[in-house]
Order: structure tokens, then sequence, then C-alpha cells
């Protein structure tokens, strides 16, 4: 599986954990749909639920007028996805390929405004977090 298919089956794993409260293997089988499992997929649905509080707490320190639970479930679920990567795969993803992905897939579920609003954030996001 591509790594972009990953994203978008994680954000939709994402999505069913957040509205339907679903455990995340439940909702990894779901997404997957009968297709193989898939390490990078499997890596973002739990490394995000695993680590939350700490991703949750990045996303809320970078918005401005703006609550963590005010956000549209695609686009809070996405910064979720794309602030672990940065902030845990950022050596084997090179940090502007997280951000365009995310960018990217935001044009696909989220508004028309998605793609902006998560371009500012993880850019915010990005320059904050120390360099290794």
């Amino acid at each position: 599986m591509k790594r972009r298919t990953a994203r978008e089956k994680a954000l939709q794993a994402l999505f069913q954990i957040d509205v339907s409260n679903v455990n995340p293997a439940t909702a990894i089988e779901h997404v997957l749909d009968g297709e193989a499992s898939d390490d990078y997929l499997n890596r973002l649905v739990l490394g995000v639920v695993e680590q939350k509080n700490m991703v949750d707490q990045l996303i809320t320190d970078n918005l401005e007028k703006w609550t963590l639970d005010r956000l549209a479930i695609v686009d809070r679920n996405l910064l979720r996805i794309a602030v672990f990567e940065l902030r845990f795969a950022r050596n084997e993803v090179p940090e502007n390929v997280i951000l365009d992905e995310a960018i990217e897939i935001s044009k696909i579920y989220g508004d028309e405004q998605s793609s902006k609003f998560i371009n500012g954030v993880l850019s915010k996001v990005k320059e904050k977090l120390p360099k290794e």
C-alpha cells in the first residue's frame, strides 16, 4: 500500500474512532475492507491513538482563535496524523512531504478552506518542533 493510501485510510479509521468510539483494531479492519494489512497504516492509527494527548497539545498550542473540539472532524484527524508524522516519522519522511500530503488529502476530504487551515497549523507546528 502506498503511503498516501495509508494516510487516507488512517484518516478514515481515526474518523470512525472519533465519531463512534470504536477500538483502533476494529476501525483499521473496517477501512481495509478485506485488503491486506499495512504496517504504515497501523503505525499511524495506533501511534495517533497512543500519543493523542501529546499530539492534541501540539495542535492546540498552534491554533489561533480555535479550540480542538471546534475543528471539523476531518481536519482534526488529518492534523493528528500529520503532527504524529512530524514528531515521530520525520527521520524517514521529509517534513515537506508530510505537509504536502496532509494538504492534498485535505483538498479531497475537507472543505474548501481546509487546505489553507491545515497548511497554517502544520507550518507552525513544524517551526516549533526541535530539529534533530
